[in-house]
């Protein structure tokens, strides 16, 4: 296991000099920059039906086929570089990696259709409003919604039950982020049916999967005859009592994403309680160990991933609260989680790390699954966190 020692100091080192500190800006276009060529390169080890999805403990390329739940963060990052560069080179690698999950549309079930066609299809019709996109956006986002139950409120995540759990719907807090898919959709075919699920499934998440500290359970499991909550659980990490940290960015992305498209008070509050409870928590860089409550800080696993989907929350986050101290607090943590991963201990030179951007990422530590690796997930919201920033005004 590597220990990552304060690499925020490092990094201040390193990009000190006779002008100062690395500006947001310098530093936005040097990511870019790399994300450029590692995502050129990645592109030519791909076919014609596969996507990236990690590196193998031997340091082997892991792909991925288009089932998997991350299939739409690479074309998703491809679109970022295109949105960053203005380089049709990046438009139509994205338009062909895109294209690729084509065909999930005739899947018969699949909870995760916002991570795989929002980061891909939506951000391909937000950049070039092509009406090509429109129909896979639409109707996959009418599937999503037909997981939802109007007896437990909630859309389902996972079908199959894993060996030795009991549940009978359950429904995990990672599909906060899949309801930013169903106001897109809405927005684009005026189905209001669409937003109240959206809606529905947040207001039931806001009140049973968070402790009164705002950390957040993994999982509850409904009862779908009745509605009622059968238990809560932390699948992915230290135990069930415990903040697994990619489930508290979720969840702050969640809501932050939810207030931005309704502007309902109730998501922005709950937000800020998320936010500010990891302001409280988070490390000296900013960057997350893999599991808030780990009893082996600091000589664990930090998720680089949980700290690229919080900084892209923060920012956006510091832009909607009308309070002038907590949209500081928010941006001075963005600030410095970006800086941290756009350092040496996390960002990859060109040519390394088959050619992902991030080191040093989490998938699920208790199934001894994608640990300390690069993901396509922490890629993505690392990208979106830096265009975010550069908006700021």
């Amino acid at each position: 296991m590597r220990k990552i020692l304060l690499p925020a100091a490092a990094v201040l080192a390193l990009i000190t000099g006779c002008k100062g500190v690395e500006s947001m800006e310098e530093l936005t276009d040097r990511v870019f920059k790399v994300a450029a060529a590692q995502y050129v390169q990645m592109d030519g080890r791909l076919s014609g039906t596969n996507l990236p999805r990690t590196v193998s403990p031997e340091g082997e390329f892991v792909t991925s086929n288009i089932r998997w739940w991350c299939s739409g963060f690479y074309p998703g990052s491809l679109w970022y570089i295109y949105e960053y560069t203005a380089d049709p080179q990046f438009k139509d690698l994205a338009r062909k990696n895109t294209l690729k999950l084509d065909s999930l549309l005739f899947r018969k079930t699949d909870h995760d259709l916002g991570f795989q066609m929002n980061c891909s299809y939506g951000n391909a019709y937000r950049l070039t409003g092509d009406e090509e996109y429109v129909d896979r956006i639409v109707s996959t986002a009418r599937k999503l919604a037909a997981r939802y139950s109007p007896v437990t409120g909630v859309i389902r995540s996972w079908d199959s039950v894993r060996k030795g759990r009991d549940w009978k719907y359950p429904v995990i807090i990672d599909n906060m982020m899949n309801l930013e898919h169903l106001y897109n959709a809405a927005i684009i075919s005026g189905e209001d049916s669409l937003k109240a699920v959206a809606k529905a499934h947040a207001n039931t998440t806001m009140a049973n999967h968070f402790r009164p500290d705002y950390t957040s359970w993994h999982l509850v499991d409904y009862d779908p005859e009745t509605g009622e909550v059968r238990h809560k659980e932390t699948v992915q990490g230290l135990n069930n009592e415990s903040a697994w940290a990619r489930g508290q960015a979720w969840a702050l992305y969640g809501f932050t994403m939810m207030y931005r498209v309704s502007g309902e008070q109730a998501y922005l509050d709950q937000a800020c309680g998320i936010a500010d409870m990891l302001v409280s928590r988070l490390p000296e860089d900013g960057i997350p160990y893999w599991d808030f409550d780990s009893r082996k800080i600091p000589d664990d696993y930090r998720d680089a991933s949980a700290g690229a989907i919080m900084s892209s929350a923060f920012v956006q986050l510091s832009s909607l609260v009308n309070d002038r101290n907590s949209a500081a607090k928010y941006r001075k943590m963005a600030e410095k989680q970006l800086r941290t991963l756009a350092g040496p201990d996390y960002l990859a030179a060109p040519g390394e790390n088959c050619n992902f951007l991030l080191r040093h990422s989490v998938g699920s530590l208790p199934d001894n699954s994608e640990v300390d690796v690069p993901l396509t997930y922490a890629d993505y919201y690392f990208l979106e966190a830096l265009l975010k920033y550069r908006e700021l005004k």
